[in-house]
């Protein structure tokens, strides 16, 4: 261990180092001359040590120091434990800042470490997703240069950050941005920003719900309160009567069949997933769906072809199952006009089990087919509302297919018919082997 030369230790080995030269000076009787080849010699060897020294520190890129002897050996050993305690410093704080980005990378938000004048300090990966940043390339950019949105210079030249502000991430024009500003330190900033695009669905679904389920009950609630404030205390008209009670009793059950869809759709999706550990006997529940049909049918006057292949069952939930072929094989009913043509498979295609309905209907327009599935969405609403359609069925459809690790897919042409069809995946499918396995056991 390298110890730290007194003076007095100093002070004799420059006299010991000295003695020699003087005891030759003596001998000769050259002492000056003796004494100043010392004081060069050892000057000489301090600044041979000072010129590695300045080597070392600006231009060697090293942590090993220079070698020396005497007293540069104290002061090189100094120098090295004080920068193996800066190093040790500084490898602390390096993990403290690597910790602090995997913690602010981890977040499910975008981070913007800013200076007072919005300078970027540094970014998380999803604010660079949100906000089409590049990092290290925009260090020390303006973030107001590269955010090119009125609303955002405005915000921050307000300095109110009270308040969130919404904006468009200019990556993605559907995306939803809350952002929020919080000074902290004395010249910085931390800008969070959020994504709330779901949310605002959320709130624009709760909004529009809200108003159609108003809209889609004021009818039938007006029939029936109309006839009933006509009637008053008086006993109606036998020729008043018969169309009074029909008209009653059609929107009775229209405000009943939205009411139970809508109870339906809430079931499903509020539902848990499941494991689909229960056999659905399709084959048997489309023959059921199939007689409902005929009875339906009689009204519309088509022809209606059910091909089904009958062993094919799948694992699901037996209820949203009935649901999703029913409002298809029944929308195809209401809506081919009279004496049409229904047709509905099902069968294995492939390694999945696929149901398909098709008719020769109208047809649908391109631009209403990627809506047809919102709540409440019609094609035309006066021919919807006289067959007493809810507007929920291809919503429960959706639904339920989602669950069931499939999709609803739609071709039509107008004035060809249209099909929708969906398919089941192997995973759902009960294989004929575990059928004979569940007997055997």
């Amino acid at each position: 261990m390298i110890r730290l030369l007194s003076k007095r230790k100093v002070f004799f080995r420059v006299l010991l180092f000295f003695l020699p030269f003087f005891v030759f000076g003596v001998v000769t009787d050259l002492i000056a001359e003796a004494l100043l080849c010392a004081s060069v010699s050892l000057l000489l060897w301090h600044y041979n040590h000072l010129f590695r020294l300045a080597d070392w520190l600006w231009l060697r890129k090293t942590y090993v120091t220079p070698t020396g002897r005497g007293v540069w050996e104290g002061v090189y050993d100094g120098i090295y434990r004080l920068q193996k305690k800066n190093r040790k410093k500084r490898n602390q704080l390096a993990r403290l800042i690597r910790r602090f980005r995997q913690g602010a990378e981890a977040l499910p938000d975008g981070v913007i470490v800013l200076k007072n004048d919005f300078t970027i300090i540094w970014c998380n990966k999803l604010s660079r997703v949100f906000f089409g940043l590049k990092w290290p390339e925009d260090n020390q950019q303006n973030l107001r240069n590269l955010l090119r949105y009125p609303e955002f210079n405005t915000y921050t030249q307000q300095e109110n950050y009270s308040q969130p502000l919404l904006i468009y991430s200019p990556m993605n024009a559907e995306q939803v941005l809350e952002v929020r500003i919080m000074p902290y330190a004395e010249d910085q900033l931390l800008l969070i920003a959020r994504d709330v695009t779901q949310l605002k669905q959320l709130e624009q679904m709760r909004r529009d719900f809200v108003a159609n389920v108003s809209h889609e009950l004021r009818t039938p609630l007006t029939v029936l309160s109309g006839y009933l404030e006509m009637f008053g205390d008086a006993a109606p008209s036998d020729d008043i009567w018969p169309k009074a009670h029909r008209m009653m009793e059609e929107q009775s059950k229209r405000m009943d069949t939205l009411i139970n869809q809508l109870l339906v759709l809430s079931r499903i999706e509020s539902g848990k997933r499941h494991s689909f550990e229960e056999k659905v006997n399709v084959p048997e529940m489309l023959h059921l769906i199939h007689s409902e049909a005929e009875a339906l049918n009689k009204e519309y006057h088509h022809q209606l072809e059910f091909h089904i292949d009958d062993g094919l069952e799948v694992y699901g939930t037996a209820d949203e199952l009935r649901s999703a072929f029913s409002n298809l094989i029944f929308n195809a009913i209401y809506y081919t006009p009279e004496q049409g043509l229904v047709h509905v498979y099902w069968e294995m295609q492939g390694e999945e089990a696929c149901f398909y309905v098709k008719d020769n209907g109208d047809g649908i327009s391109t631009e209403h087919i990627h809506r047809l599935t919102e709540r409440f969405y019609r094609v035309d609403r006066a021919r919807s509302r006289s067959t007493g359609g809810s507007g929920l069925g291809l919503s429960i459809v959706k639904h339920v297919l989602s669950r069931h690790q499939s999709s609803l897919q739609i071709e039509s042409q107008v004035g060809h018919g249209s099909c929708f069809r969906f398919a089941l995946p192997e995973g759902l499918v009960v294989k004929e082997k575990e059928e004979q396995a569940f007997i055997a056991e």
